[in-house]
């Protein structure tokens, strides 16, 4: 009995914790007096690495940039990391795990700390949107097979 349970298929989260956050507002305060509508450019990332045997770190971190013209409003980089345990997972199931199950449960906190943050810089929340990660890992992997990537659409 003892020896089946070794073999059992373990999935914990351990902790999840925010790993980095920066606010810049570079041209404040002139900036703010401006009535122009800013752009928004919101770049996303997922970032998965062992930490010992069975243990690994997965990280989303995301960049927000607003910009009048050519001048920054605001720029927001956050990193959202979660601690996972999991063994005893067949090889092929490891990827999506890691690349897919892992981050969905992360991200949420960190749109929470990104909204958070801009609304205390003095903006309006920017609320980043729902995000599926297995299109992004499915993308990931075709091209890093050096495949055309396929068309994602929400």
């Amino acid at each position: 009995m003892a020896d089946q349970q070794a073999q059992d298929p373990v999935f914990q989260i351990q902790r999840v914790y925010l790993k980095d956050l920066s606010l810049e507002q570079p041209n404040s305060p002139a900036i703010l007096l401006e009535q122009e509508q800013p752009t928004v450019d919101i770049q996303l990332g997922v970032d998965a690495q062992p930490v010992t045997d069975g243990i690994f770190e997965i990280t989303v971190s995301a960049t927000v940039q607003t910009k009048i013209q050519d001048r920054t409003v605001f720029l927001v980089e956050a990193k959202q990391a979660g601690i996972f345990e999991i063994r005893n997972l067949p090889e092929e199931q490891m990827g999506p795990i890691l690349g897919i199950a892992c981050p969905q449960i992360v991200y949420p906190y960190l749109r929470g700390n990104v909204a958070d943050v801009i609304q205390r810089g003095g903006f309006p929340p920017v609320h980043l949107a729902e995000i599926n990660f297995q299109a992004m890992f499915e993308q990931q992997q075709a091209q890093a097979a050096g495949q055309a990537s396929p068309i994602v659409t929400q």
